[in-house]
């Protein structure tokens, strides 16, 4: 990568004006690889250089991008005065003052729901997968409290193809959903999907058992996020989930090998997917 003028880019990274870095470099102690550096037009790469401003380092690589496997009980947002927060599970280089306003989640996560959670400091990337024109997919593993039957499934599989009116819930309205599509999850299928998961929590809460699978865990894939839809979508065919994980976002899966909690950078690959 070529080397940029480190007042262009600690101004490009949110730290002021060039003149504000002029201020900066005279009157903080602003390091590249232990060295003292004075001068605005000094020579950087962002990509292999490291940069410390009064002893803390400063992440100033392109963009972030994480995938996490969101545990049960943990909110989606910086900061709760109540719950754990997804962020809180972050090492502390991804929790700096300087990455505080700048990595943030694209779309969240219910309290009790698992899976797939992303986060990135690419705003452009963040606004395209949110954005209703995007189209972009969400699949969901879903896990009912009681079975239905052949003939029922065919029925909501038409209800949800055609778009299904869902009812209100707390201070939202009731809508119509866009079209979505439901398939039923094999034995293996389900025991793949759950293996990293707080399933058997959820069972043990709810004393639900599950008998067989492909009439009783869902895969839901839908075009839209809105306030509790799953959820609402299965209330209104008269059934209830009762554990829910999202296990893929466009063609984006869901690391199977991560353990709620976790999380990985992802790469060029990845993202491709994404985009």
């Amino acid at each position: 990568m070529a080397k940029e003028r480190i007042d262009k880019i600690l101004s490009h990274n949110g730290f002021g004006s060039r003149k504000d870095i002029k201020k900066l470099l005279r009157n903080s102690e602003v390091l590249v690889n232990e060295t003292r550096i004075y001068d605005p037009g000094f020579q950087i790469n962002q990509e292999s250089d490291k940069i410390t401003i009064d002893g803390e380092e400063i992440d100033l690589h392109d963009n972030i991008y994480l995938m996490m496997n969101k545990p049960m009980h943990t909110v989606s947002a910086n900061k709760d005065g109540e719950h754990q927060t997804v962020f809180e599970l972050l090492e502390d280089s991804l929790r700096t003052p300087y990455l505080q306003d700048k990595l943030h989640l694209i779309g969240r996560l219910d309290m009790d729901t698992e899976g797939l959670l992303l986060f990135t400091t690419d705003g452009e990337l963040t606004h395209r997968l949110i954005s209703p024109k995007s189209h972009i997919s969400k699949t969901y593993l879903c896990v009912l409290e009681h079975s239905e039957s052949p003939e029922h499934k065919k029925e909501i599989a038409t209800l949800f193809d055609q778009g299904i009116e869902v009812g209100p819930e707390d201070n939202e309205p009731g809508f119509k959903c866009q079209s979505a599509e439901i398939s039923w999850a094999s034995k293996e299928v389900f025991e793949y999907q759950t293996v990293n998961s707080s399933i058997k929590e959820a069972l043990e809460k709810t004393g639900v058992k599950i008998e067989n699978p492909e009439n009783q865990v869902a895969l839901l894939k839908i075009y839209e996020g809105k306030y509790h839809q799953v959820k609402r979508m299965f209330t209104a065919v008269n059934n209830k989930v009762i554990f829910l994980k999202r296990i893929s976002v466009g063609s984006l899966q869901l690391e199977q090998d991560l353990q709620p909690g976790e999380y990985l950078y992802l790469n060029d690959d990845d993202l491709e997917k994404l985009k």
